[in-house]
């Protein structure tokens, strides 16, 4: 019950102002300034003043809003491009989170637009017509007021024209009355004569013809005035002040329409930003966290296991002087431990044999890789070669496509010669031809590497025994000073390609030197590629030691082969199985010395104690070690 008495008299009270509005609104169109205004032209004419200035004050409003406006949406498209993707960060446009950013950053983009489009359209639309009515107003201000006075002055100076009738008037009245008096009184004195009675009675009767014609003038004047009094209060006036009516009222309305205007302005961009805030919400939702981990699991998974425990070492039970170096390397303050790779330009480079015959066949690539990827982990390596390999099959499709489009044409050029000459066609036809068959090379040796890393020895299994185990009957122990032993069944030792190293076919030149026959490499670049040859193709090590004298005239050579002193010492990070000539296994946390460091190629040449033959020497990949260089 008291909500509907609440409801009735709330709609009673609106009622009530409707009706209030009404009837203020037919009062004014009743009333009007000539007529309640008659007497105040001053005041109406700083009022209209002021109301031009106020419609100019809005203008200037405007002027510098749209000046914020550009000032805005330049600074946030400048902030777009400060903020966007760096060539180098196109990798990581595979996170969601980084795409949602780019998208943000798009939206912000289209945001800055639609600023743009506010601010130009305020100014095209709105003060271009606020300025033209403010002109307008200010012009037919000026000619009505000039009405208006003009209107002024002719009443001023009908009433002037009054003023100086009613004196004249006035004057001739008394001059009248006095001649009068001075009859009455000539008249009566008897000591006048009669000709100076008569004269008096001319002089009266002159100066009432005066004031008879100053009476009339007056009559005539005051009907004047009062007609141009009548006429300028009652039709004149009221039209100059009707006119200023106008033009405050149009100035009003005009007002009120370039503000709706700007509202409209703002209103009509209203759904695009209601779009751009809606695709910057979608791009926050599609983050998905659980995605991104996974991408970056798929980007840096290595492959490898996570290193055993480190083996306790018995120092009673280790040689002397390898305890004294430990402990020095262990000692020195002054020490670099690096993961990987490192430069060469402070250590000595490989001289003698590895640059004389070594050819690497892994070059380098735009971006700094080897050409098969081998510098990668066994995982990585593996996506980056499938990438290439889709890369060159989609251009292979494109290059087939355009090679067919350029041979129908050649057919369609010799079935009708009018259309072009087929020879025009021949120069490009060949030139496809050229490229399409080095994409399918490129393609078939990608493949190559694929398969060759898909059979590379992972860090917890591998398809070939260490190199300390019996393999195909032959069993080899490398050492520093040059001897070997071999144990030899019936057949010869003959390594698969995925053993065999980039540069076997120096090597293989080396090997018949020394030993007067072909170790049946194929040449066949390994997974380890890299290498600049095998170890054991050196004179004085392995084979080579029979026929040493044969080549060992060479002061070279005789350099080349001396014990090397040790740089550092490495740990293993991961088992490496040995699966190339010059190679050597190593089993998780084992430590050796390193006797020359990785030169660009992804290996690094170490030695390792041998307490039955002495020391084993060889190359492992650099990515499989943790080194500590001494000082």
């Amino acid at each position: 019950m008291l909500a509907l008495l609440a409801s009735g008299s709330s709609r009673s009270s609106s009622n009530n102002k409707l009706a209030e509005s009404e009837n203020s609104a037919q009062n004014s169109n009743n009333m009007s300034w000539g007529t309640e205004l008659w007497d105040q032209n001053e005041n109406l004419a700083i009022h209209t003043n002021r109301g031009i200035d106020a419609l100019d004050k809005f203008a200037n409003f405007l002027r510098d809003r749209v000046a914020i406006e550009t000032e805005y949406a330049g600074k946030l498209r400048r902030l777009v491009k400060n903020y966007q993707p760096k060539k180098k960060e196109e990798e990581d446009n595979e996170f969601t989170s980084v795409q949602a950013f780019r998208n943000l950053l798009k939206e912000v983009g289209d945001l800055a637009g639609q600023r743009e489009v506010v601010s130009e359209s305020l100014q095209l639309q709105i003060i271009a017509g606020v300025t033209l009515l403010s002109k307008t107003l200010r012009e037919d201000r000026k000619k009505c007021l000039s009405d208006g006075a003009t209107l002024q002055q002719n009443l001023t100076t009908q009433l002037s024209s009054l003023d100086r009738a009613k004196r004249n008037y006035e004057k001739a009245y008394r001059d009248s009355e006095k001649a009068v008096d001075s009859y009455k009184r000539a008249d009566m004195d008897l000591n006048l004569s009669r000709a100076e009675v008569e004269r008096y009675k001319n002089v009266m009767t002159s100066k009432i013809q005066q004031s008879d014609d100053a009476k009339n003038e007056y009559a005539n004047q005051l009907q004047k005035t009062n007609n141009l009094q009548q006429q300028h209060y009652s039709m004149l006036l009221p039209s100059v002040l009707n006119r200023l009516q106008e033009l405050d009222e149009k100035r009003t309305r005009g007002f009120r329409e370039f503000i709706v205007g700007a509202a409209d302005v703002e209103s009509s961009v209203a759904p695009i930003i209601a779009r751009c805030m809606e695709g910057i919400v979608k791009a926050g939702e599609s983050i998905n966290e659980k995605e991104d981990t996974f991408k970056v699991i798929e980007r840096y998974q290595s492959g490898f296991t996570p290193p055993r425990d480190i083996p306790f070492e018995d120092l009673s039970k280790c040689d002397p002087d390898s305890v004294q170096e430990s402990h020095y390397s262990n000692s020195t303050s002054n020490h670099l431990t690096i993961r990987g790779t490192m430069s060469a330009n402070k250590l000595k480079k490989r001289v003698g044999i590895f640059n004389i015959f070594g050819s690497n066949k892994n070059s380098l690539t735009a971006d700094g890789q080897k050409e098969d990827f081998s510098d990668l982990p066994p995982n990585q390596r593996r996506k980056k070669l499938q990438a290439k390999i889709a890369e060159l099959t989609q251009n292979i499709a494109q290059e087939t496509k355009a090679r067919d489009g350029l041979m129908k044409m050649k057919i369609v050029y010799e079935a009708n010669s009018s259309l072009g000459n087929p020879m025009t066609v021949e120069g490009q036809l060949n030139e496809s031809e050229h490229k399409l068959e080095k994409l399918k090379v490129d393609l078939k040796k990608y493949q190559g590497f694929l398969e060759k890393a898909s059979q590379v020895p992972t860090a917890t299994s591998s398809p070939q025994a260490s190199r300390n185990q019996l393999q195909n009957g032959h069993r080899t122990s490398r050492h520093s000073n040059g001897s070997a032993d071999d144990h030899h069944d019936d057949g010869d030792d003959q390594p698969d390609d995925a053993g065999s190293l980039s540069r076997s076919d120096s090597e293989d030149n080396v090997a018949q030197i020394q030993n007067g026959h072909n170790n049946n490499n194929n040449g066949s670049a390994s997974p380890e590629s890299g290498l600049g040859t095998s170890h054991t193709s050196l004179p004085g090590s392995g084979q080579g030691s029979a026929n040493e004298n044969a080549i060992g005239e060479d002061t070279y050579y005789e350099t080349e082969v001396e014990t090397l002193n040790p740089v550092g010492k490495c740990r293993a990070l991961y088992p490496f199985e040995a699966s190339s000539e010059g190679s050597i296994p190593m089993s998780e946390g084992e430590e050796l010395q390193v006797i020359e460091i990785d030169q660009g190629d992804g290996w690094t040449r170490v030695r390792r104690e041998n307490n039955s033959n002495g020391w084993d020497e060889g190359f492992v990949p650099t990515s499989y070690i943790e080194c500590t260089l001494y000082a």
